[in-house]
């Protein structure tokens, strides 16, 4: 067997879905179950806008972008319960990427198809034994098409608004649920429409609606997908 060969025997669960789905908290969650690794893509994108604010580039600007995606340094510190550490250019910048600002950067950059091309070697060298949960928008459908497992996570887009006020007033932060709401809607927009690699499941996707199901419930309904581990 060539090491491609090997490569794609190593079992990979995608679990793709719009901002405020759950799927990061599922995927992490699963992984640990499993005893996996996990691909927090989004974390990708929002490191390299980050990087691309701390540098004050132009997000109308592509090249600068591309330039920006090859040059951040992005690494995972894991420090035990909750989600792991990430480090941008030797600077622990987990707070910001999980911001609003960060996420509609990430947005904006994840549309130019340079960047996306960019990351997604990065991305696929997360698929190490003994396994790997991978989280994201195009995970099933563009980084992993040949997965044997994969989910597309979903809930009402005023549940995913409560969810994130939620999330944000419990870290202190001061936040408008009607503008959470309109975020989350313009980032659907954007998301769905993008030319390249837009957010859709995968055909071969099951699809799972989380309105209404408390987190042990939807981990359940994932880990039964996959055959007797």
């Amino acid at each position: 067997m060539n090491s491609a060969d090997s490569h794609s025997s190593i079992p990979v669960l995608t679990i793709d879905g719009p901002s405020g789905s759950g799927k990061g908290t599922i995927s992490r969650l699963v992984a640990q179950r499993l005893g996996w690794h996990y691909l927090d893509s989004g974390a990708l994108y929002r490191a390299v806008g980050v990087a691309a604010g701390w540098a004050d580039l132009d997000l109308a600007d592509p090249a600068a972008l591309v330039r920006c995606t090859f040059d951040t340094q992005v690494g995972f510190r894991d420090d035990g319960p909750g989600e792991p550490r990430v480090i941008v250019n030797g600077v622990d910048a987990t707070n910001e990427l999980r911001t609003e600002t960060a996420g509609a950067a990430a947005s904006a950059i994840a549309a130019i198809p340079e960047v996306r091309a960019a990351l997604k070697d990065r991305q696929r060298a997360f698929r190490q034994p003994p396994g790997l949960v991978a989280d994201g928008r195009d995970m099933g459908t563009v980084i992993f098409p040949d997965a044997s497992f994969k989910v597309f996570l979903t809930a009402s887009a005023e549940e995913r608004a409560e969810r994130r006020y939620k999330q944000l007033k419990d870290k202190g932060v001061s936040v408008n649920l009607d503008g959470l709401l309109r975020e989350i809607l313009a980032r659907d927009a954007r998301d769905a429409s993008r030319a390249v690699a837009p957010l859709r499941p995968a055909e071969d996707a099951v699809r799972i609606d989380t309105t209404g199901l408390g987190i042990d419930e939807v981990v359940e309904r994932v880990l039964a997908l996959l055959p007797a581990r």
